[in-house]
């Protein structure tokens, strides 16, 4: 992996501070809307992902999650939930020898720095998944969808392509926007 350890760290700090304003412009209403993951509404794919960052800061930390990634995690205040989320998660790849741990994932221990690139992905991603359902893409970093799409595709990202992680790469024109790209690589269908 070729990722200069303050630039992945650095890169997690933008794609939550983008998720971040994507999640502000999310209203209860909306949370009932399907995702563009299959078989989930927005509620779902958001707790999921407040989960997700909840166990990724427990791991780095070597500290207790308070519970297990799909119990719910957003409570009454999905817009506090997350803020909580991302605060602890900033928290703990800041913390020196972040990225030299082990960290345990549900397919088993990944060394730091893919852990770092996994972790990146599911923020970034879930995140231009919310905004493209709330019709929110003014807000997606499409630098930060480029460059995820370019580091995915440089390693062997058909190893991660199985039920319940990711679908079969979809088409995307070769000249539409990076996170619709990065969309499709993901398996996620674009319109």
């Amino acid at each position: 992996m070729n990722i200069a350890a303050s630039t992945i760290v650095d890169r997690i700090g933008l794609a939550l501070e983008m998720t971040g304003a994507i999640v502000d412009g999310v209203t209860e209403a909306q949370l009932d809307q399907p995702s563009l993951c299959a078989g989930w509404d927005l509620c779902t794919e958001l707790n999921h992902l407040v989960g997700g960052m909840r166990i990724f800061a427990a791991e780095l930390t070597a500290t207790e999650p308070g519970g297990e990634h799909h119990d719910d995690w957003l409570g009454s205040d999905h817009h506090a939930a997350f803020a909580v989320a991302a605060d602890l998660d900033r928290a703990a790849w800041q913390r020196p020898g972040a990225l030299d741990t082990t960290i345990r994932l549900g397919f088993g221990p990944v060394p730091g720095q893919l852990g770092a690139l996994i972790h990146l992905g599911e923020v970034l991603v879930h995140g231009v998944d919310i905004a493209v359902v709330t019709q929110q893409q003014h807000l997606i970093d499409q630098h930060a969808c480029g460059q995820l799409l370019n580091t995915m595709r440089d390693m062997d990202f058909d190893a991660f392509r199985r039920p319940g992680l990711f679908d079969p790469q979809q088409r995307a024109p070769a000249d539409a926007p990076a996170h619709q790209q990065l969309l499709a690589f993901t398996g996620r269908p674009i319109s």
